[in-house]
């Protein structure tokens, strides 16, 4: 049987951030049924009501996009500078290059590589032409248009 993980406690911000949306929603659902009530009994209390509850669906709407936007900063605090990926604290760090040992020849491939290719033929190395050294380079010069001189 495998023990349930459990879950992370949510960064303060956040948890701020779903309590005052909790308690925009809830006071917007009480607009509502008193806005309804009022319409049936006909009372002055509806157009207060009405304006309350389109406040409250303003102020919701307003405290979800606070918490999508609290919980992108805190991802993004949790990783940290210069992260190589989103989830880089949840895996193990991979063994340093200088621990890995070289391909040999004729050893099984790592399991990371498709093991579906086709062969490829054996083509014999091609020798590198010489290398021609760089040509000597010309000393820059600031073109005038015609008919001026340097420094006129």
């Amino acid at each position: 049987m495998s023990v349930p993980r459990r879950r992370r406690r949510l960064p303060d911000e956040v948890r701020s951030a779903a309590v005052r949306a909790v308690l925009s929603l809830a006071f917007t659902l009480v607009g509502v049924v008193v806005a309804t009530l009022a319409s049936y009994a006909g009372s002055w209390l509806m157009t207060p009501a009405l304006l309350a509850m389109g406040v409250g669906v303003f102020g919701t709407m307003w405290c979800l996009l606070e918490i999508l936007i609290s919980r992108q900063v805190a991802a993004q605090r949790q990783r940290g500078p210069n992260s190589a990926s989103p989830m880089a604290g949840s895996r193990v760090a991979p063994e340093p290059l200088a621990a890995r040992p070289f391909p040999r020849p004729g050893a099984t491939p790592p399991q990371h590589q498709p093991q579906h290719r086709p062969p490829q033929p054996h083509r014999p190395p091609q020798p590198h032409p010489p290398q021609q050294p760089y040509p000597p380079q010309q000393p820059y010069q600031r073109r005038m248009p015609p008919g001026r001189q340097y420094g006129s």
